[in-house]
């Protein structure tokens, strides 16, 4: 996988201070979307153990609150599998700390139903770690600048819970 940019000290993605990663590639294609150039799966900079291993650090200090994965698309499948390390050592590491994830698909249709577009081998486990999942594409006809954390009314902002469910969060 790779990743066009880490943003540390990130107030935009999230609740409180974050560290955010932009991952490489994304087939959605919204139009209006802000940050087309993490379409192409091959833009940016490869996503290493060193790479992690400088996020884990960045999220040491208690007033990092959390984690965001942003895109690109972090839940395309290819993406989840890159993910997951890095999900894994992050809430082994940080179990007070918070992970959102943003994504153009749906959680019930697209990343939890059997036969759902983004699913694969590593979409449950991926799911179990976020806390928060902003999902649905950026639709520019729905655009409100007023919604929290989202770009378009279609959007949601849902808290995952352990056993599979989900709720709207804002």
């Amino acid at each position: 996988m790779k990743y066009s940019d880490i943003k540390y000290y990130d107030i935009a993605n999230g609740l409180g201070v974050r560290t955010s990663l932009f991952v490489s590639g994304c087939t959605h294609r919204c139009k209006g979307c802000f940050n087309e150039e993490t379409w192409d799966f091959n833009y940016g900079k490869e996503f290493t153990e060193e790479t992690i291993n400088e996020i884990l650090t960045s999220i040491e200090p208690d007033y990092i609150r959390g984690l965001s994965l942003l895109g690109g698309e972090p839940l395309e499948p290819a993406n989840q599998r890159a993910l997951l390390p890095l999900l894994r050592r992050f809430k082994e590491r940080f179990s007070k700390k918070d992970i959102w994830c943003y994504t153009g698909y749906t959680y019930e249709t697209d990343l939890l139903a059997p036969d759902g577009r983004a699913r694969c081998e590593a979409t449950d486990e991926l799911l179990n770690y976020i806390d928060i999942l902003v999902d649905g594409e950026f639709k520019q006809e729905l655009y409100d600048i007023s919604l929290k954390f989202r770009g378009s009314r279609n959007q949601r902002v849902l808290q995952i819970h352990s056993e599979g469910c989900a709720e709207l969060f804002v």
